[in-house]
Order: C-alpha cells, then structure tokens, then sequence
C-alpha cells in the first residue's frame, strides 16, 4: 500500500514533465525508485486498459440494444453489431505499447501481459516445432491412458515443402542463398550452457488448500537435475502472496529445457500438496527470432532503478540481428541519426552516469531500431518487450481447471 501511495505521489509529480524550474515535493527521488516501482505503475497502466475496453464493450452493447429497439430493421444489423466490442478492443489494444512514449511518465514502465508471453508470440514456433512421440497405438488393450501418459519424448524441427521452382517470397527470404538450400541459419545442435533466471513476482487467487479456505504457498522450481524447493521462505494464510524471489539454475539445451514453477501449500504435518504448477519451453524462447532470453527495456539507463539488464548491449544486438538476416546497417551517422536497411531512426546521443556526467552513445538510437524491428523489411519481427506474464496454474489432478 505504501508503495502505491509513493507511487500515485509520483505520477502527479511527474505529470508535468516540464523543465527543473517548478520542482514539486512529490517529484520522486532516483535513490526511492526500484522495480517495484516501475512493476506497480504498469499495473496501473494495463488497469486503465482494461477499464477502457470495458467502457467500450458497454458503449457497443448499448447502441445494439438501441438498435434492436428500433423494430425488425435492426435485428439483421444486430449480427454485425455482435462484433462490435470485439473490434473496439482490438482497436484500443493496438495503441497500448505505445503509450509510455506519448506521455512522458516519471516512472518507466514494463508490459504487463495478463496470459502467457506464448500466447502474444505464436508459440515461439516461429521456425522450432514440438511434436510428442507416443509410445504403442491408440485402440491398445489400455484404451484409459491419455496423450499425456504415452509422451515418451518429443520431437523438435520443422518441416517444410515447396513447390519447384521456388516462390518469390522463399527465394527473397530474409539471407536465403540457395547453395546451402532451405534450412538456413540454424544453430547447430551441440549442446549449450546456459544461465537461466526466473523471477517469481506474486500468485493471485490461489486455490484455497487448508480448512480454514487459506493456503501457506511456497515455490518449487524444477529443470533436468536442479530442484529447488523454497519451503523455508512460505507465506502463511494467503491466497495472492507476493513472493518478489529470483532463482539462478544453471542449465544445458536440449537436455534440461523444460522449466516447471510450481506453487505448494505448506504443511506442518504430513506432505505438502501441489496446488498448481506451469510449464515453460525455454529451449523455444532461446531460439525464437522475437528474442525471448531477456525483455527490451524501454530506455537505456547505466544506473538507477532501470540499469539495463541484458548482458548484451542494445548495439551489440543489434548488430547481431543485421548480421543474421543481412541487413545493410547499422549506420550510426551525426546529429543522432542511425540507418538500418532502408529505414532512418533518430534519437539522444548521450547518456548520464552515476556522477552526472555526460558522454556520447550509440546505444538509444540503437534500441529505438530495436523497438521498431518489426518495421525493417523482411528480416524484421516484433521483439520482446521488458515484461511480466501472466501465467495459469493448473494441477494434473483437476486437469483443464485454473488453480
């Protein structure tokens, strides 16, 4: 609560955005800030969201039912006008990400997704595919035994087939030669060591476990050998725990790629139960063209609650992916300008460090190319944003049912 407080003070100070004339006493302070901040602000935002999508899906339901008041004329539009809310949705989600750059909050902000990141990026089956290897036939003496059950392994790859000659848009794919044929870019399958980091933010709703229609939830995190059990840190009594924990596992693709974060009730007496648990493909998010290892911030900060968190630079990736789609660029020119492919983008040259002082950087502009990825032609897609998801818990003995 306290948070939000500091937090609402904090966006009337920063509504202004003004110069550092008219300083406030709720102009909030760099040292005050941290994540937390930046998570709650956010919310507040996907918030505003919602309660506008509502208004629109209510505004929509009204004039249908004006509509159908009108008489019979109306009942052949009332169809039409069904689709209405969903259209106005989508209209007022698509400037969504936008937003943060319109008006300048103090607080940087992340996304908020309120269902799992796969969902918004195709699976993450831009180009890897996952097929379950069954063991016997369906119609065996045990008819009982579910997909689930008879998962022996699974199959990644992709396969394709073209008609020859090749189409134009094949041939024009983005640095397809055609000596090394269809299958380009592809990482080798060697084995691959990885450092994986898994932020667990809070549960909502959880299922209540004990008499008292409460739950003592703790998190469990399993990939290949790592188990990691947090008992000793559960919350008592709480159905929405606020967990705030990071957990490093060292891990080898593809051997060890399945992550499960599964939430547990405490008990003093006997076993824990599961209460739900999800499952995440990090071997998919690892080689997906969007870049799912780590989220784009939206702005380059060396310090501060908003100290740039991937271990590559904006620059450093974005050469990379000029590289691997072979993309003219990036031209960094003067006056702040940078030039990939065909497309020019501007932006600040200089950053701050903890001293004040200022020097030069290519890295704005570089992320600015970044955030607009998808506008490069033919290597270009949308790119993961710096984020929280949100994910369902499901437990296998009430399958199909969120916990």
């Amino acid at each position: 609560e306290e948070e939000k407080e500091k937090k609402k003070k904090k966006k009337k100070g920063g509504g202004g955005g003004g110069g550092g004339d008219e300083v406030e006493e709720e102009e909030p302070d760099e040292s005050v800030l941290d994540w937390w901040s930046k998570y709650f602000a956010s919310i507040e935002t996907m918030k505003e969201h919602l309660r506008q999508q509502e208004a629109a899906a209510a505004e929509a339901e009204e004039k249908e039912e004006l509509e159908m008041a009108e008489g019979p004329k109306g009942q052949g539009k009332s169809r039409e006008k069904s689709k209405a809310p969903k259209d106005d949705r989508k209209k007022k989600q698509q400037p969504a990400p936008e937003l943060p750059e319109k008006k300048k909050q103090k607080v940087d902000e992340l996304k908020v997704f309120n269902r799992e990141l796969e969902s918004e990026f195709g699976n993450f089956e831009d180009w890897l595919h996952t097929f379950s290897l069954l063991r016997g036939k369906t119609g065996d003496s045990d008819d009982s035994s579910t997909d689930e059950e008879r998962t022996v392994g699974r199959f990644k790859g992709s396969i394709c087939v073209y008609k020859v000659p090749l189409p134009d848009d094949v041939a024009k794919e983005a640095g397809y030669e055609p000596t090394f044929g269809m299958f380009q870019g592809i990482p080798s399958n060697d084995p691959v060591n990885v450092l994986v980091r898994v932020y667990v933010v809070r549960a909502t709703d959880l299922h209540p476990a004990d008499i008292n229609g409460k739950a003592d939830p703790y998190i469990a995190i399993r990939l290949g050998k790592t188990d990691i059990r947090d008992k000793e840190n559960y919350i008592s009594k709480q159905l929405n725990p606020v967990f705030g924990k990071s957990f490093d596992i060292e891990a080898t693709f593809p051997m060890e790629s399945m992550l499960t974060v599964a939430v547990y009730d405490w008990d003093l007496v006997g076993t824990d139960d599961l209460i739900g648990e999800t499952r995440i493909d990090l071997e998919n998010r690892y080689y997906s063209k969007h870049r799912a290892t780590c989220g784009l911030a939206q702005a380059y900060s060396v310090h501060g609650y908003n100290t740039w968190r991937d271990p590559a630079k904006p620059s450093q990736i974005l050469a990379k992916l000029c590289k691997e789609g072979k993309v003219d660029g990036p031209h960094f020119g003067p006056g702040g300008r940078v030039k990939v492919a065909n497309r020019v983008f501007t932006g600040p040259t200089e950053i701050e460090d903890e001293n004040g002082q200022k020097k030069q950087t290519d890295e704005h502009l570089a992320l600015t190319v970044l955030r607009h990825w998808e506008d490069i032609p033919w290597a270009g897609c949308r790119l993961v944003p710096e984020h929280v998801e949100t994910r369902p818990l499901l437990n296998p003995d009430k399958p199909g049912i969120e916990q």
